[in-house]
């Protein structure tokens, strides 16, 4: 055996032999399994303490129990509660990582429960050995400790992202003292902290700062940079060590470029968040999830293709042009998005002040924009569901209430009146079908496919034939979908709140959007009654990732996607909807009571009539878009190269070569190069999903979520990833990264239920989960997502907004 280390001999004495010690004296060496690692940081660690420990091997335990019983019992702490940990060689190497898959059992008193409790542990090491993963079962130790008294709070630390290498600290924790909810995703409060590690700020919380601390000295002693590290606070503050163990990502050496970024991106935060003379509001916030939900539609780390289109189809200025037609403040030349070095965010201040309505004075409009990002910003969780509970964009029922409830002490009577009369007006003008933007998005939108044809029939090159599917795309598709949407929000917020004051019952919304006759509904029949070569004619341009070349369209991987021939839901023509003519008398009532001019049957209708048309409309400009992303693959593979390729190219180049007189395979090349290395920097940044100050960029929390629960049903099952296309879906929870309108063939195949990482409650896959009566959890937000993700078995039970994890 190798000399010890000096100040390693002290901690020999926990384990019961020489021979299960480790050859100690460099950082190296100190790893082991988890109780070997523990033993030899016990005497090195002065920013955190280990609990006395007594680890055995299989083999010893078999043989002499008693004896280990014994020696365990008789140490001055046996009689507190103990913890039994598997500590085999295979969770904490880095060739074969495994951490949590084998038991640990806490709360242990007694001899009679020890051993039970070491017999369970070795037992989970027996049912994982056919795998196999324990080349000898003998040599593998079990660690017994006491446990930490009145943990106050408990978590891990990563010492670099997880996913990235990124020089980011990442404190996942609890507060309820239950070390084993963090690891197991068994509760709901897990908060989680990131970190820039040259930051070195706890922002105000003296255990964040210890934990800084005890990351720094770990990472001497270890010479590693990427440490996995368990932890728990005591009731007195004091701090403990559980566990320390390498992780498999590689770190970065280099991380100026990504430092100078992070600067960078403060700096235009506060030079953003000064009042501007065009805009409404004192400051302003940045969001992934408000108004057009970049974080749903493309995801919060797109391509430069992905992101480009969607700034060119929807933020630049097609968002503000809709919202001035019909009837809301003129923001025209600010876009909605920015992207921080690719990472896309909705300027708050430009969405609250495109919703409110023009009629309303500029002295009103500043103080409202001033109270909804105020009220954002004290209720971050709020951030998916702005123009539900921050803005108010439109008449409803329960508007008075809201505005009583929240800004009673802001405004007037007066002006609270005057707030109530420009919705009001503009609600009426919008509710009626011979409203002029209506009738021309209308019109747009019923000539968008004839457009499709001329230019695909062409002689136009292949450049060419891309600038202008998408020129016509934005111009006649995307404009019309937008005011669409707008119509469908204001018939869900008008829906709602004749739910809230019991006019009608969530049951009674459920058949109101089954009786919907979408494009989904259609497709689903023909599902089952058209050829298979019909059923792609009509529906094969679509795709899950709308904006992404590499998603491929139903036509390009069919059997990726349905289960052919076998349609596993049949579903039928939808059933007209109706209401008890003593509800129809209610709600005329109402709508004279508050001035709205419709009847009961007028406003029927206004339900029905614009959440299809949202929904239609989307299924129309989609399919130009898809045309457009067909072309692109068509014009890189002219070229040499593949989508993956393609994906990073920016849709700036089309113009280009439109324009101009470039080679195609140069320009396409060179831009493609330059949108893989700004992406590289993409995907190593981290940022919240709420900005709120410029401090957030190097230190933040996630903001706790509120997901939409979608239904009042429930269902059971196996949880799958939709990351590829399976086939056999019948029964299962899937995890959808996103609510993007091309998953909608997952309606046909037989799902449980679902959840989705980003969406809000009038998304598209929130109005499909109610249409089919589908249980479904729309935005759930990185932390409950990944939680979620990581089970075996789930239960989404959304009457009572709980996703419980059953294995």
């Amino acid at each position: 055996m190798a000399s010890h280390h000096p100040a390693l001999t002290s901690a020999v004495s926990h384990s019961p032999s020489a021979g299960h010690a480790m050859q100690r004296g460099t950082p190296t060496a100190l790893f082991g399994s988890k109780a070997e690692t523990l033993e030899q940081l016990a005497p090195l660690v002065r920013r955190a303490r280990v609990l006395p420990l007594r680890y055995f091997s299989v083999t010893e335990w078999r043989t002499v129990p008693e004896k280990v019983l014994d020696d365990v019992l008789s140490r001055p702490w046996g009689n507190e509660p103990l913890i039994v940990r598997s500590s085999t060689r295979q969770e904490d190497d880095p060739g074969t990582l495994m951490p949590g898959s084998y038991l640990s059992v806490a709360g242990v008193a007694g001899r009679q429960e020890l051993r039970e409790a070491v017999d369970a542990v070795i037992d989970s090491y027996q049912r994982r050995i056919e795998e196999p993963v324990l080349d000898d079962l003998g040599e593998q130790l079990v660690l017994v400790q006491p446990m930490v008294r009145d943990a106050t709070m408990t978590g891990v630390v990563f010492t670099c992202d997880p996913n990235t290498g990124a020089p980011y600290l990442v404190i996942n924790y609890e507060e309820n003292g239950d070390s084993a909810a963090v690891t197991s995703g068994a509760r709901a409060r897990l908060r989680t902290l990131y970190a820039w590690k040259t930051s070195g700020t706890g922002r105000g919380d003296a255990r964040i700062q210890q934990l800084m601390e005890l990351s720094r000295e770990l990472e001497e002693l270890l010479e590693r940079n990427n440490l996995d590290i368990e932890f728990a606070f005591d009731v007195t503050g004091e701090l403990y060590l559980l566990q320390v163990r390498p992780m498999v990502v590689e770190t970065l050496l280099d991380n100026d470029e990504h430092e100078q970024a992070l600067s960078a991106i403060a700096s235009k935060l506060r030079t953003a968040g000064q009042p501007h003379p065009h805009l409404c509001g004192r400051r302003t916030v940045f969001g992934v999830m408000p108004d057009w939900n970049p974080a749903e539609i493309v995801g919060t780390r797109p391509r430069p293709l992905a992101l480009s289109l969607y700034r060119r189809l929807i933020t630049d200025g097609l968002w503000a042009d809709q919202r001035a037609r019909y009837g809301y403040r003129d923001v025209r030349g600010f876009p909605l998005m920015v992207d921080f070095f690719g990472l896309p965010y909705v300027g708050v201040r430009e969405s609250c002040n495109s919703l409110v309505p023009a009629s309303i004075d500029d002295d009103l409009a500043e103080r409202l924009v001033d109270h909804y990002i105020d009220r954002l910003v004290a209720n971050p969780e709020l951030h998916d569901k702005v123009e539900f509970d921050v803005v108010f964009s439109c008449y409803s029922f329960t508007l008075q209430e809201r505005l009583a409830n929240q800004v009673e002490h802001l405004f007037s009577v007066q002006e609270r009146d005057d707030i109530v009369s420009s919705l009001r007006a503009l609600t009426n003008r919008l509710m009626d079908p011979e409203h002029p933007a209506r009738r021309e998005d209308l019109a747009s939108i019923t000539s968008l496919r004839a457009k499709l044809g001329e230019v695909r029939q062409s002689d136009l090159d292949l450049p060419t034939q891309i600038y202008w599917l998408l020129e016509d795309c934005r111009r006649f598709g995307t404009l019309a979908f937008a005011g669409f949407a707008r119509l469908g929000f204001i018939a869900t917020e008008i829906l709602g709140s004749l739910v809230e004051i019991d006019v009608l019952t969530e049951e009674d919304v459920a058949r109101l959007m089954a009786s919907l006759d979408t494009v989904t509904n259609r497709m689903l029949r023909d599902r089952t009654t058209l050829t298979r070569a019909e059923f792609l004619r009509r529906y094969g341009f679509l795709r899950p990732g709308t904006y992404d070349i590499r998603s491929p369209r139903y036509d390009e991987e069919p059997d990726g996607y349905f289960d052919w021939p076998n349609a596993r839901v049949n579903v039928q023509a939808p059933e007209p909807f109706r209401l008890p003519p003593k509800t129809m008398r209610q709600i005329d009532d109402l709508l004279r009571q508050h001035r709205l001019e419709q009847d009961a049957y007028g406003l029927l209708n206004f339900f029905i009539t614009s959440i299809e048309l949202r929904e239609n409309s989307k299924f129309e400009f989609t399919r130009h878009l898809s045309e457009a992303l067909a072309l692109f693959t068509q014009l890189g593979k002219s070229v040499g190269m593949d989508t993956e390729e393609m994906s990073y190219v920016d849709v700036e180049c089309i113009d280009g070569l439109y324009r101009g007189a470039e080679n195609p395979a140069r320009v396409l090349r060179r831009c493609a190069v330059e949108g893989r290395q700004r992406y590289e920097l993409t995907r190593r940044l981290v940022l919240p999903p709420l900005i709120t100050d410029p401090a957030d960029v190097k230190s933040f929390h996630l903001p706790a979520t509120e997901p939409n629960y979608v239904t009042q049903e429930s269902a059971t099952g196996r949880v799958e990833l939709v990351t590829a296309h399976p086939a056999d879906l019948q029964g299962k929870i899937l995890m959808l990264p996103s609510g993007d309108p091309g998953y909608d063939w997952i309606f046909s195949e037989g799902v449980a239920g679902f959840v989705t990482r980003y969406g809000g409650a009038n998304s598209h896959m929130a109005i499909r989960a109610h249409q089919f009566g589908i249980p479904a959890v729309i935005g759930a937000g990185e932390v409950l997502y990944n939680r979620w993700a990581a089970a075996d078995y789930l239960k989404i039970d959304c009457l009572n907004h709980r996703v419980e994890v059953l294995r």
